[in-house]
């Protein structure tokens, strides 16, 4: 669970979008955490204490007055021993009293008397949201260290459509995640691959490979956790975008190369994850090939794709270098062969029986310190062991 142990406290403020915060509720506590939850009187408008309550398995705070308080002070108890504060949904109104130091209510009074980190998800009308006012009170919260997820843009509950709908409780959830990992790859620039190539041999067919893309899509998302400034160049799967992300599509090995080279100048780290066919058709058919009578299939000529691995390590000054090897067999002979002939610092090795195109795997980290087992575990997690280790060689590169 990835919140195990974490005490939060949920502050809900007046919107529709209040119903979301029940949704966000829930997840936090599959994820381990305890939660408390502290209502403005006008998110009691839209969504009941008795809800909060209910899935939480704690009293909800409403009133700063409360007596449950032996002190009287829950604006102060309720957030000394909070590993963080999310307001979900903040509020135009709430976003305006924080980023000036007002404090009206129990949760306004809370985050203004607050030692733990505060992380809110703005709730508006599009109008509302774009006004120069609540413009400044954003770049306010944010230079305060404040952090601030979304809003998203979308069709809104006054059937408008435009910025300022709040994330959903699972993407929000996601960035309270990321929140906690540590920063190992703070400042970087990392680019990597993911995802299969399709190589085209007539309008309809192609060589392609089984890879999912979501070892590489999880690596894209542990990078950014750890804050690198990550782009990811995705061969086609049908996986959504890590948020924070900078995803480029392609579809061929060629344009993968293309899209690699344009962006690797100041990287300092490199991925190699994507499933890059091995060859290509010299000619593709521009029309689709009919299947006749005849008793011979046609002829197609494959020539070499490109190493994109390869040539980037080569680069007079190249980024670090990380490769993927999944394999049948001999995985250890073949990934280290693989690592030495590339002069590549780290290989991450896999055989193919132990996860490929799953959500789960068992990987082997080869590098100048030799070979690391990393145990079955979710490819989320395993992700982020990689991301550790890529941190200690760009140390100790430094």
């Amino acid at each position: 669970m990835e919140l195990q142990g974490k005490r939060l406290v949920l502050g809900v403020t007046g919107g529709i979008a209040a119903y979301k915060a029940a949704e966000l509720l829930r997840q936090m506590t599959r994820e381990g955490a305890s939660v408390q939850v502290v209502m403005s009187e006008a998110a009691t408008r839209f969504v009941t204490p008795v809800t909060f309550q209910a899935l939480s398995g704690q009293p909800v705070f409403t009133d700063q007055w409360d007596a449950r308080m032996a002190n009287n002070m829950a604006h102060i108890d309720l957030s000394r021993h909070a590993d963080a504060i999310v307001v979900a949904p903040a509020s135009a109104d709430f976003l305006a009293k924080v980023a000036h130091g007002l404090a009206d209510d129990l949760l306004s009074t809370l985050v203004l008397a607050r030692e733990a980190p505060l992380l809110v998800a703005p709730a508006m009308n599009r109008q509302m949201w774009q006004n120069p006012a609540t413009r400044r009170n954003v770049a306010t919260l944010a230079g305060d260290g404040i952090v601030v997820i979304g809003p998203a843009s979308g069709e809104q509950a006054c059937g408008e459509t435009g910025p300022g709908r709040m994330l959903e409780a699972v993407e929000i959830l996601d960035e309270l995640i990321a929140y906690f990992q540590p920063k190992s790859l703070a400042g970087k620039k990392v680019l990597l691959t993911a995802g299969p190539t399709f190589e085209a041999i007539d309008p309809v067919r192609g060589i392609t490979n089984l890879s999912s893309g979501k070892m590489g899509y999880a690596i894209a998302r542990a990078a950014r956790e750890a804050g690198a400034q990550v782009t990811l160049v995705s061969g086609p799967v049908g996986l959504p975008c890590p948020a924070g992300v900078e995803r480029l599509s392609v579809t061929s090995a060629l344009e993968m190369h293309a899209a690699v080279f344009e962006r690797i100048a100041e990287q300092a780290v490199f991925i190699a994850v994507a499933a890059v066919a091995d060859y290509r058709p010299s000619q593709p058919f521009e029309s689709k090939i009919k299947k006749t009578t005849q008793t011979l299939a046609p002829t197609i000529e494959l020539v070499l794709n490109p190493d994109i691995l390869g040539e980037v390590a080569a680069l007079p000054q190249p980024p670090l270098c990380v490769g993927f090897a999944a394999e049948s067999e001999n995985l250890t002979a073949y990934a280290e062969e693989k690592r030495r002939r590339k002069r590549i610092p780290l290989i991450v090795g896999n055989l193919i029986a132990d996860g490929f195109g799953g959500d789960h795997n068992t990987l082997r980290l080869f590098d100048d310190d030799g070979e690391h087992l990393l145990p079955p575990d979710s490819k989320r997690r395993l992700a982020r062991q990689i991301v550790a280790r890529i941190a200690t060689l760009l140390e100790k590169r430094r």
